[in-house]
């Protein structure tokens, strides 16, 4: 439910960044670790307490470990693309590819295992792996000094530590959650368009404006769904269009998409983590230099966790959004793997960790959805959608702040050679796949 006091409709322009392929823990699971796991306002945190640990498959256990950014290499941890999809993700949850029904609570004790089968893997498919990688380096997570940008934020703003991708799988399905709120029993990259309806169709139907930016070209969300593909070319853009935009009008709906090449700012495994960094960075300047910074909330979020290390056990109880036919024989009754999730506003008060209460229906991408029908009194797009808590009462200022949590932070950047420079990426291939059916231009 949405509170009577929320500040939502001080709120005009929606901004979401949706990254790739992390997990909470491998990217804010130490943000406050060094602190008890606690806010500066006391507020629990669940992070980190650097004890966790996965078996190795050996009699042995793997423990988790902070990565060192002077380490050459770093940025392109955990050193190889982990294994991704719904039975990867059952394997790292529950160390079966095929759980018993009723599914039971997961004990994520298989990261470290399903590496190890995945590595050999990577490599008989022609995928560079980092020098050196192994199976342990799955538990390796980033450290705030790593990542001053993303934990700069969060810790400016808000973080959601209970965050979760919408379905135990990849990127697309997530990505279709998080823009319709179903992926119409789709549990694979394999289908990349959808026939139903979208935020962007819903939007303009209430003749509220929106916008999909791609990063140097047009975005791939853009041949995703039908009331989107169409649209008009004033909807679309890159992302020097994108800072153009917040340097003059936003529209209310922005959704940025990052480059999708290996050698791009993504942040998929094993790509470079630093150039996602410096995106960030670039969006967060980009609106807080903006004129309608005031009233602006930016979501930077992931679509999945792409195999990377959590130690919490995602929810079951999620709502199906239809009667779609789930793949693998997916009922859509429990959520995906959780992922980093920072809002940023002026209007949220710094140190803040948002979490609705642990007897209600968890955050996950149908929030996103969820709150912007709120903010403009919008019916739902699907059952999920319906039943998602929205977030607006993370806005808790009646004045926006002028401070600037990032004044000082220098972005950084990665030492060491991209091992995937030369790969095409998955999404690449999406992307040129949906230009050649004349779903994108190509330009």
């Amino acid at each position: 439910m949405l509170s009577s006091t929320t500040l939502l409709d001080q709120i005009d322009h929606f901004v979401v960044l949706m990254l790739e392929n992390r997990s909470f823990d491998h990217m804010l699971g130490f943000l406050y670790t060094d602190q008890g796991n606690r806010s500066p306002s006391g507020q629990p945190f669940e992070g980190l307490t650097g004890q966790e640990s996965n078996p190795d498959g050996n009699g042995g256990k793997a423990a988790v470990f902070r990565i060192d950014p002077t380490r050459p290499g770093a940025y392109f941890m955990p050193g190889a693309n982990p294994g991704e999809g719904y039975r990867p993700t059952n394997n790292q949850l529950f160390g079966t590819p095929t759980p018993a029904t009723p599914t039971p609570v997961a004990t994520n004790e298989g990261f470290v295992t399903d590496f190890a089968a995945t590595l050999p893997q990577r490599i008989q498919h022609g995928q560079h792996v980092y020098p050196g990688t192994t199976a342990k380096d799955i538990m390796g997570c980033f450290t705030p000094e790593a990542l001053p940008v993303l934990s700069g934020l969060a810790r400016g703003y808000a973080v959601c530590d209970h965050w979760y991708s919408s379905v135990p799988t990849e990127t697309l399905p997530n990505r279709a959650f998080a823009c319709a709120g179903t992926s119409q029993g789709h549990m694979d990259d394999n289908t990349h368009t959808f026939t139903c309806p979208s935020i962007f169709g819903r939007l303009d139907d209430n003749k509220i404006d929106w916008a999909v930016f791609g990063y140097h070209a047009q975005p791939l969300t853009r041949g995703n769904f039908p009331d989107i593909s169409h649209a008009d070319e004033r909807h679309f853009g890159k992302f020097i269009d994108f800072k153009n935009a917040a340097a003059s009008s936003l529209p209310g709906f922005t959704f940025l998409e990052p480059a999708w090449s290996s050698t791009g700012n993504s942040q998929h495994p094993n790509y470079d983590v630093a150039l996602g960094e410096q995106l960030i960075h670039d969006v967060y300047q980009a609106l807080r230099g903006g004129p309608g910074w005031a009233k602006t909330l930016l979501v930077i979020t992931y679509d999945e966790h792409g195999g990377c290390y959590d130690h919490v056990a995602p929810p079951s109880g999620a709502t199906p959004p239809d009667d779609a036919v789930g793949e693998f024989g997916f009922d859509f009754t429990r959520f995906g793997v959780r992922v980093p999730t920072v809002l940023v506003s002026p209007l949220i008060q710094a140190g803040t960790v948002f979490r609705v209460p642990e007897d209600g229906v968890p955050l996950d991408h149908t929030s996103l959805l969820k709150t912007v029908e709120q903010r403009w009194n919008l019916p739902p797009l699907t059952a999920r959608d319906q039943a998602a808590p929205g977030f607006g009462d993370v806005l808790t200022l009646h004045q926006p702040r002028d401070d600037d949590p990032l004044a000082g932070v220098i972005v950084p950047t990665s030492i060491g050679v991209n091992p995937a420079r030369t790969e095409i990426s998955h999404l690449e291939q999406v992307h040129t796949d949906m230009v050649d059916r004349h779903l994108i231009p190509r330009t």
